[in-house]
């Protein structure tokens, strides 16, 4: 009752306010003042002043608000808590991954790796010969591009 009374007088005040507002000629501003001051006393005929009075004023409401607190303060320590001690982290889902692909299909890239491996080992044969020989005055060594070309080569580029 007394809230409702508060909202009334307060879009009473608002509308005088307005009222003067237009009296100077400032008629836009009074139509913002206007819808403003009405706000408090729509709420209060609508009845959600008196649903805000009661969750505001009940304990059992209160008591609500400390469980759901309670029940984000605890998940929130359980996470914490996953974290710390590694359950679920990357390494153990890697690991279980590596384990997994290799019993999928253990041989399915052989074939690729046969084709490039061969072509890679003959350019790092050159690149351990010819470490000496390629160095220039105060340069890079001229064989740091057989890799490069080795796997140009592979792809026929």
């Amino acid at each position: 009752m007394l809230t409702s009374t508060v909202c009334a007088a307060v879009s009473a005040a608002g509308l005088a306010i307005a009222a003067l507002t237009a009296y100077r000629k400032r008629f836009l501003a009074a139509t913002r003042i206007a819808a403003f001051s009405l706000i408090p006393l729509g709420l209060v005929l609508t009845g959600v002043i008196d649903w805000l009075t009661d969750i505001v004023f009940k304990p059992s409401v209160w008591a609500g608000f400390g469980v759901l607190a309670l029940s984000a303060v605890l998940f929130t320590i359980g996470r914490v808590v996953e974290r710390r001690r590694g359950i679920g982290s990357r390494k153990e889902r890697k690991a279980a991954a590596a384990a997994r692909s290799g019993v999928v299909a253990p041989a399915a890239s052989v074939p690729s790796l046969g084709a490039g491996h061969g072509a890679a080992q003959p350019a790092a044969k050159a690149k351990g010969k010819d470490k000496g020989k390629d160095k220039s005055a105060g340069g890079a060594p001229k064989d740091d591009f057989s890799d490069i070309e080795a796997i140009l080569k592979k792809h026929g580029i």
